[in-house]
Formats: C-alpha cells, sequence, structure tokens
C-alpha cells in the first residue's frame, strides 16, 4: 500500500557515505546503493505548530525514506511511499525499478 509523505528533508545520506553512517544492519540493506533521506512529515513547522505540539504531547514526526534519486536537506518533498517492516522506514514507491521511469518525486 502506497502512501504520500510532504516534509522537509532534514538529513541526507548519499550511497556512497552510508557506511560513515549508524544505521542499523537491516535498513543498510535496504538502502544498498540508495538514498536514504530524514523527513519531517508536514513540512516546516510554525512556532505555533511547535507550541501546540509541544501542550498535546504530540512529537511531529520524522520519518527515514530510502530513494533512488537525491535529495538536499532543507528541500520541500511530496514522495509516494510503500511502508516497510521497520517502523518509520519507507521505501519511495517503485524505487526498486528503473530509477529513469520516475521524472521527479
Amino acid at each position: 500500500m502506497t502512501e504520500t509523505i510532504r516534509g522537509d528533508v532534514l538529513h541526507a545520506i548519499p550511497p556512497d557515505e552510508l557506511d560513515e553512517e549508524d544505521l542499523s544492519p537491516e535498513l543498510r540493506e535496504l538502502a544498498d546503493s540508495r538514498h536514504v533521506l530524514v523527513v519531517r512529515k508536514g513540512g516546516h513547522p510554525s512556532i505555533l505548530d511547535l507550541i501546540w505540539a509541544f501542550v498535546r504531547r504530540d512529537p511531529i514526526e520524522a520519518v527515514t525514506v530510502v530513494a533512488d534519486r537525491p535529495a538536499e536537506e532543507d528541500e520541500e518533498v511530496t514522495l509516494t511511499v510503500e511502508e516497510t517492516a521497520m517502523p518509520g522506514v519507507y521505501v519511495v514507491a517503485g524505487a526498486h525499478e528503473n530509477a529513469e521511469s520516475a521524472d521527479e518525486y
């Protein structure tokens, strides 16, 4: 099942830097030679959103996305993703297919 995630890229790990990061073995295997993005769901929150999240004790969620294409930190992205067996980890839908078939996220 796919879903759409819109948010800001907090951290981007290119494939050649995966070994330098402290990733779980499952995530490292899933990422293989792809990009790992940490995305704050919903985009950049306003001050009021931050206060409201604090008052409700409902933290702003960050998720990990494995993608074939790079993204820059602080870039806003909209991704169609598929959930994995790992909590909070998604794969861009079609990421296991030919990356050239998708024009953009």
